[in-house]
């Protein structure tokens, strides 16, 4: 069986699942790469990974490399579409053979419908990737975004042929008993939030929060670790409310050192809008057997996280708040939640499962045998 991931660029969330891919199909599995990584990212200490792994075909980098791209493209058993030019996949879905589409959202319901609607240049795409082939029998979706099914189902795309995706961050293993006997040493309460300073991450609720908690007299520590447009106005408004006793910005770490400071601390908190396709920052909290409380718009969170048991989704700020404070005030929950968030990203959710399971789909859907997986990725993803 051949099977090929077509994307932008390899990052270090894909890493693991292409590792565990290759080591179950060896050379018939490839990554192509469709551009060169952004500047941006490189200027932020990310690595080109392109450039280390042999499963990667560059097909932006010369006449050789587009040329084994659309061939790949057109001759896989399996191709998953991340991100790819329509000229490479033209023909394949012409001749209707075993896609699947690997997306977050709609733009209608990410963007706004104006913003959607008067877009002309959305409006096509959305057509092309979605509506043009919708009759085809198999073309499937991977969603990594909990809220995708719903929104294709609205327009009766995809029916019963959704599963459940996402990222898979590195697991790395630890001695969680001990991590959390660690944890249960803070006085007082260390909160962590790790993200970009910028709009739609929201980290001046994290503010609001903060001068909430110190009004109440709760006793805590936050970290913000991270950088954007948004910081200098952050580090303003710290001055300005005297938060600097409880709320330090630590800036842009490495993310090994990201991992260590989520071992030390209690609660992670991830504010993220509907805008966080995913969120990996939160398999990253909840590998570090953080109580992770996070906003359940991000699209990792329903999938993730079980309401009370491997963490705390909210809807409002004044949930929120709430949540934190009871995290708070209750060790014995904050260790229950810690403990069983460490438990689905180290053994049900990994890149390893992942794998297993996607093949295991795969070769259902080419036998035309009757198998489904019932938790986890590659599950079906129904609409709720």
């Amino acid at each position: 069986m051949k099977v090929t991931f077509f994307s932008n660029f390899l990052t270090h969330h894909q890493v693991p699942f292409c590792l565990e891919m290759q080591k179950r199909l060896g050379q018939d599995f490839k990554f192509v790469s469709t551009v060169k990584i952004f500047q941006w990212r490189l200027d932020m200490g990310f690595k080109d990974l392109d450039q280390e792994y042999d499963f990667v075909v560059r097909a932006y980098e010369n006449e050789e490399g587009e040329k084994q791209a659309k061939q790949l493209a057109l001759d896989s058993d399996i191709v998953i579409i991340g991100s790819i030019p329509d000229d490479y996949i033209e023909e394949r879905l012409k001749q209707d053979k075993i896609t699947f589409r690997y997306r977050y959202r709609i733009f209608l319901f990410v963007d706004g419908i104006w913003k959607t609607i008067f877009n002309k240049e959305k409006l096509k795409l959305f057509y092309d990737r979605h509506i043009k082939y919708r009759k085809n029998k198999n073309l499937y979706m991977l969603s990594a975004n909990a809220y995708g099914p719903n929104d294709f189902n609205r327009f009766g795309l995809y029916t019963n042929k959704i599963y459940k995706w996402g990222y898979f961050p590195e697991a790395e293993k630890c001695d969680i008993e001990k991590i959390m006997e660690q944890k249960e040493q803070n006085e007082p309460v260390k909160l962590i939030w790790v993200a970009r300073f910028i709009k739609w991450k929201h980290p001046e609720v994290v503010l609001k929060l903060a001068k909430q908690l110190k009004k109440q007299n709760y006793a805590f520590e936050l970290e913000m670790l991270g950088t954007g447009n948004l910081e200098k106005k952050i580090k303003k408004t710290i001055q300005k409310e005297h938060l600097e006793d409880v709320v330090k910005v630590i800036g842009q770490v490495p993310s090994e050192e990201v991992r260590r400071r989520m071992e030390r601390a209690n609660i992670f908190i991830a504010t993220s809008d509907s805008a966080e396709g995913w969120g990996a920052v939160v398999n990253e909290a909840m590998s570090a057997g953080c109580t992770v409380i996070a906003n359940r718009r991000m699209g990792s969170v329903p999938y993730l996280i079980k309401q009370g048991e491997s963490g705390i989704r909210y809807n409002r700020y004044q949930d929120l708040e709430k949540a934190v404070k009871q995290a708070i005030e209750d060790k014995a929950l904050r260790r229950k939640m810690g403990i069983n968030a460490y438990t689905v990203v180290n053994e049900d959710w990994t890149s390893s499962v992942a794998a297993e399971n996607l093949i295991t789909l795969f070769e259902s859907i080419l036998t035309g045998k009757e198998f489904e997986i019932k938790e986890g990725p590659a599950s079906r993803a129904l609409p709720s």
